[in-house]
């Protein structure tokens, strides 16, 4: 029995006409529901880690943490610091099913990859996003990451596999915890579908936020093992190491 019912159509229809922006309820400039104003204003992600994407002082620098213990994953792409307006609309679209705020961000992600992709960004192979526990998909109805990979696969002509990782395990919230109680939370909590084919292949987590980045090296690293040629983490935000938060 499923939790849910199965649908394969839109979740949101992105209309070509006059939209309004869902900050300001200001006409929008485009088909896409922000106006200019106010996507300026978004908190984008200055100068950070080279691998993990922490908010650093300068440029071109990696972190402690990376140095101490480099990431299995090669480079996280992330455009936004977790922040107003980023956080509230993560929230409404996460917590209160407001999927039009999922597809403004996954827009726009896709935007910023696609500029990455210009700049120095590999493409990869597949999109793959974050698998959500049982109980928390029956409570939530949705995985956010698994909607936000396919909103981006649709974008960026990128194929999206939902089935690849498996959480075999329920855990606590991540969010309820300090860094190395993340950690052992994670151990053995996830798995590769039995039929997966990792080896030589460019995958690309997918997530909306990135915190201490457990979770995502922990799939990352089981991914290596497999033997994947690279893994790469796409997320919606970042936020700052703890008392470095505005």
């Amino acid at each position: 029995m499923r939790c849910q019912p199965q649908y394969d159509g839109p979740v949101y229809i992105w209309l070509k006409n006059n939209q309004s922006c869902l900050l300001c309820g200001e006409a929008s400039d485009d088909v896409t529901p922000i106006c200019i104003a106010c996507e300026t204003d978004l908190p984008w992600l200055g100068d950070q880690c080279q691998s993990c994407a922490l908010p650093l002082p300068a440029a071109g620098m990696t972190c402690g943490p990376c140095l101490k213990q480099p990431p299995a994953f090669e480079r996280v792409a992330v455009p936004w610091t977790y922040s107003f307006p980023v956080d509230s609309l993560i929230t409404r679209f996460k917590h209160s099913a407001k999927w039009p705020s999922g597809h403004l961000l996954a827009e726009l992600l896709a935007r910023f990859l696609l500029h990455r992709f210009d700049e120095d960004l590999d493409r990869p192979d597949t999109l793959v996003p974050v698998p959500l526990a049982v109980k928390r998909l029956r409570q939530r109805g949705f995985n956010q990451a698994a909607m936000l990979a396919r909103w981006l696969g649709n974008r960026l002509d990128i194929a999206c596999d939902e089935k690849l990782l498996l959480r075999v395990q329920d855990t606590s919230a991540q969010q309820e915890l300090k860094a190395d109680a993340r950690k052992k939370n994670l151990r053995h909590a996830f798995a590769l579908a039995p039929d997966a084919l990792i080896k030589g292949r460019h995958l690309a987590l997918v997530d909306d936020v990135l915190t201490t980045g457990a979770t995502t090296q922990a799939l990352a690293r089981l991914l290596m093992d497999a033997g994947a040629a690279r893994v790469d983490v796409y997320c919606l935000a970042r936020t700052p190491k703890p008392g470095d938060a505005d």
